[in-house]
């Protein structure tokens, strides 16, 4: 399956919204050497760096959901919702 990093972030995008509601910075970039993506998420000094296999980014372009990357930026908003209730600075 064909389509552009951009296509894959925009996907990406689209079926976590929470990144964009926490104001969260996304970077993708593929990685040849694992044959995977590498998906980074960051606010303020904290980040999140998780891997996408190939497999598993072409089931996201086709609109399923990715579980390990959901379950990884889940606890990764999670830990901004905590910090944001109690008025802790991420």
């Amino acid at each position: 399956m064909a389509y552009s990093i951009v296509a894959l972030k925009d996907k990406i995008l689209e079926m976590y919204p929470e990144i964009e509601r926490h104001h969260l910075s996304t970077n993708l970039v593929f990685d040849k050497a694992k044959d995977a993506y590498v998906v980074t998420v960051h606010r303020g000094g904290h980040e999140l760096t998780t891997h996408l296999e190939r497999a598993d980014a072409d089931d996201c372009m086709n609109g399923i959901k990715c579980v390990s990357l959901g379950i990884q930026i889940e606890q990764f908003v999670k830990n901004f919702e905590l910090r944001e209730q109690t008025g802790q600075k991420p």
